[in-house]
């Protein structure tokens, strides 16, 4: 099932047909994600997640993330979901940007597609793109969605959606 376009403005995508629980589907948007000059990932194999409320998140195959980058950052988090993630320091030109990826080594059955793909929080980097276009950060410091004009919100995250 593909998400609704928004009843306001038909050319964008509602968030809000997004559906609980999530799911992931893979896309051939080519999300790219740069910083110090160096394209960290490039790719066109990516799985995005879909949830309610929220922009969608991009989980990147380890193949198109440029060798040496990672670095185990420990720790981790659950999700009633995807399962157990763990977490990721990019380095980058001896530029560390701390827990600033994640992925899931074993997820869940509904979301096998993730196994030891790696999402990123957009923010810290110098530019994160889907298809060319530079994306905003989902708000809220905690998700890690990536917002598109083509997108509709309200987007969770903005103040006063901690109940949503």
């Amino acid at each position: 099932m593909r998400p609704r376009p928004d009843p306001v403005d038909p050319g964008r995508e509602s968030v809000w047909s997004y559906p609980r629980p999530p799911r992931a589907e893979p896309t051939d948007a080519r999300v790219a994600i740069e910083h110090c000059g160096v394209f960290v990932a490039d790719t066109r194999e990516s799985i995005r997640t879909l949830e309610t409320s929220h922009p969608p998140t991009y989980y990147i195959p380890p193949y198109d993330i440029i060798p040496g980058v990672l670095r185990p950052a420990g720790g981790g988090s659950f999700c009633e979901y995807k399962g157990h993630a763990v977490y990721w320091d990019v380095v980058v030109d001896g530029v560390t940007l701390p827990r600033i990826g994640w992925s899931y080594p074993d997820p869940t059955r509904a979301f096998a597609a993730l196994r030891d793909h790696v999402a990123f929080y957009a923010g810290p980097f110098d530019r994160c793109t889907v298809d060319g276009e530079t994306v905003v950060p989902q708000p809220g410091g905690f998700y890690g969605g990536w917002i598109t004009a083509d997108l509709a919100g309200p987007f969770k995250g903005v103040p006063g959606s901690m109940g949503w």
